[in-house]
This record gives C-alpha cells, structure tokens and sequence, in this order.
C-alpha cells in the first residue's frame, strides 16, 4: 500500500470558509491525503481565501510568494488556490503565480479530484463556475471522520441584497438555499460522529428557503425540525441581515430550548444617510424596534453586531449617530473595521473619507464597542449558565467550554470531559473569558 498523501490548508476568513476546509479535505480525503499542520510537509497546498478585508489578494500573492522554495525543492507539490478571491482572480492568479497549479472557486470544491488529478498530470486548471449541480451532495459518500462537539453546516449561500461594500453576490452568486432533508441527513451524520452543537451558516442565513415536502421552509422550520434530532443539545446561526428577521424565527428564540440565547445581526452604521448610500435597506430606527421584539421574545439573549466606519460620505454627525445606535442597543460582542474599497462594488467608486479621521472614528467605536462587551461579561458573575466543554484548559484539570452566550468559560479542576454539557456557575469575569465552577 503506498503512503498517504498530505494536505495543508490554510484558511483565511469567515466560518463558511472554515466549513469548506472540511468538505475540501474531506474530498480529497478520497484521494488518498490526510491533513497535515505543516506545508513543509505537505504533498499539496490549498489556500481557502476571503476577499473580504482589506487588499485580500496582496496578501494571497505574498502567501504564495513564501511558498517558492518549497516548491523549488519539492517540484512534484501541488498548490491551490480556493475561495473567494479564487473566484474573483482566477485567471490572475494563475497569471501572476506561475507556481500556482489549481484554482477552484467556493463553488466547484466537489471536482477538487477530478481537478487534482489532471494537476498530478501536468495540467494547470482553472474552476470557478457556478455550477447547476449540488456541490453538498457529491461530497456525501466521502470519508468521514468522528468529530469534536461542534460544527458547521452550511444551509444557505450567495446573497440578492447587494450591499455597495460587499463583494459576495460576486463571489458567493445570487442566494441558494440547501433542501431542508439534505440538511437534516448531514446534521444527524454529524450528531452520530460526536457533535452536539450546530451553527447554521448562511452568507444571508435568515433568508433561507430550503424545499421541505409540504413546501419551502423557513430558517424557524428549519430549526425546529433540526430540534427533534436525539443528541443534538444547541443550535446556532449566522449570519443574519434586518430585513429578513421574520416573525416565526423571533418566535422561536423564545420558545426552542436547544437554540442559544446568541444573535448576530449586523447594523453597518447608525446613519440612515449611510444606510441608504450603503444599499442595506433597512434604517436605524427600524433596526432598533426589531432589536426590541427579539428581547421582548428573549430578554437575556445576547446581541452581536457589525460595524463599517469611513464609509465614503461619512461625516462626523453620521459617525455620532452610529455611537447613538450602539449605546441604545448594547451589544454583548461586535465586529468593526474601518471601510476599505473592494474593486467592482458600488462604493469603491465614489469620494473616501480622510483615512486618519476614519481610524479615529475606528478607535471611539471599539473603545464603546470594548467597554459594552466587559459589562455584559460582568454581568455574568453569579448567573448560572450552561456549558458544553471543548477541549482541556492550560491547567492541569481545568476544562474549556463555550456559555450558552458564546462566551469562552474555564472550569478548574473540572470532573467533565470534551463534549459534555454541564450547568456552571460563573464566579469571575476576565478580558475575554469567563471562570465558573461546576454546579453540583
């Protein structure tokens, strides 16, 4: 038998990416390669990319460039690149990186075989279709591994909503939902290898609109469907836009035991003026009286967010309106970042704001943003919470789990092991964690 071939991925970017790492792995699982932490001793390189941040294809270009003497030494090593720069640069990257022998968007990672073996042939190859086929469901009969007490699974991708930042629907294609028994079959195999916690993705998540047998079902259908799956303790997803926060899925926030007290519901900004330039569809105020629904449904659920600032045409007072916005909601968690053109997107081709007065701004918003965070931690001190742990502690005999919140919580001289859930009480708050002890 020969030996095993090994695969590095390195992945960059949002949990889907990481999901895609898993079926990409799994595919080539297939193939004969086992996954390897290390590209020196790798057999093939894949880069899953994210053209979200700034200047994503520099640093792919850099990445790649790091890799030139591994390849000078090993001229039979194979390197991918995958994802959404992949599919916004395909034939540029193959251009510009010669070293570069596949390049397969977040579309195609199913024909990853097919693709790798005309590589090992000598064979550059490009895939960055949007294929008709179901990429979920040739990748079912894969190897499969037992798995740790989390997961993702993808439910729904692409996006109809063409924010003027975003360059998904470009990348990612108009918004698919999955058929809802497709992903209950996967989130039952899941459940079956040692998972007990879900997070449903979705580049637009709550727009999902999978067929059912009595119909299209909503994400709330979904859910509750997911919450009759023996062993499956929590379910989670994100991520999530305002407008399409329906009424069955507030609902159920308030009623489905096993679906965390946890959302992630971006704003952008606080300005209706910059809403509107930004194309996101909804206004500040009725972002806010949905925020009351879902406490009035949920009151202790915890509210995470995202945030643009220097967003062409921003000025002081838009900015100020955006900080109105955060001290009215109180978020538990937020992502900010200063905004950064991305070439083909509506905003890219109109006037920037001076960069210095937007890393200000960046600053002002994470220090509230920062301050929001640490009281909702301190809260926490004395509350009772559950606790499903993920892996050891640094300590001897102390345990790390995740709250029923998605906080980070440590238990010393904990008596559970990986995968059990267990009711904790917190005694401290930290910087980004929590020390609870176990209830008896």
């Amino acid at each position: 038998m020969s030996a095993p071939k090994k695969l590095f991925i390195k992945t960059y970017g949002c949990q889907m990416n990481v999901y895609d790492s898993e079926r990409m792995a799994e595919a080539l699982g297939g193939e004969g390669y086992i996954e390897t932490k290390s590209a020196d001793d790798a057999d093939m390189i894949l880069l899953n990319t994210c053209h979200i941040r700034e200047k994503a294809a520099e640093k792919v270009y850099s990445e790649l460039g790091r890799f030139k003497g591994l390849k000078a030494e090993k001229p039979d090593l194979k390197i991918g690149v995958a994802g959404c720069v992949a599919q916004a640069e395909g034939e540029e990257i193959m251009r510009r990186q010669p070293l570069v022998d596949l390049v397969v968007g977040p579309q195609s990672y199913h024909r990853l075989p097919e693709m790798e073996a005309k590589a090992r042939a000598g064979e550059k190859v490009l895939d960055t279709d949007f294929p008709e086929e179901d990429k979920f469901e040739k990748l079912k009969n894969r190897p499969k591994a037992k798995r740790g007490p989390t997961a993702f699974l993808t439910v729904q991708e692409g996006c109809d909503k063409f924010c003027a930042f975003c360059v998904v629907p470009y990348t990612r294609g108009a918004e698919v939902s999955r058929p809802a028994d497709r992903i209950l079959r996967e989130a039952q195999d899941l459940v079956e290898r040692g998972v007990r916690e879900i997070t449903l993705l979705g580049q637009n998540v709550n727009a999902y609109h999978g067929a059912g047998p009595n119909g299209d079902l909503t994400l709330a259908q979904l859910i509750w469907e997911l919450d009759k799956i023996d062993g499956l303790e929590r379910i989670r997803f994100t991520t999530s836009h305002p407008n399409d926060m329906q009424d069955d899925l507030i609902e159920a926030h308030g009623t489905c035991a096993k679906l965390m007290p946890y959302l992630h519901l971006p704003v952008q900004a606080g300005s209706d003026k910059i809403l509107k330039r930004m194309n996101r569809s909804h206004t500040a105020e009725s972002y806010i009286r949905l925020i009351e629904r879902i406490r009035a449904a949920r009151p202790d659920i915890l509210i995470s967010g995202d945030f643009i600032v220097g967003f062409p045409e921003e000025t002081e007072e838009d900015f100020q309106a955006t900080m109105d916005l955060v001290e009215e909601v109180k978020y538990g968690t937020a992502y900010s970042f200063k905004y950064s053109t991305r070439p083909g997107t509506p905003a890219a081709e109109r006037a920037q704001v001076d960069s210095a007065a937007a890393d200000d701004r960046l600053q002002r918003l994470q220090a509230l943003l920062t301050r929001q965070q640490r009281e909702v931690q301190d809260s926490m001190v004395g509350r009772e919470v559950g606790v499903l742990f993920e892996k050891a502690g640094r300590l001897p005999g102390q345990m790390v789990g995740k709250s029923d919140y998605l906080h980070a919580v440590h238990v010393a001289d904990c008596s559970r092991g990986i995968g059990e859930l267990a009711r904790v009480r917190i005694v401290s708050s930290g910087a980004n964690s929590l020390a609870g002890e176990l209830i008896s």
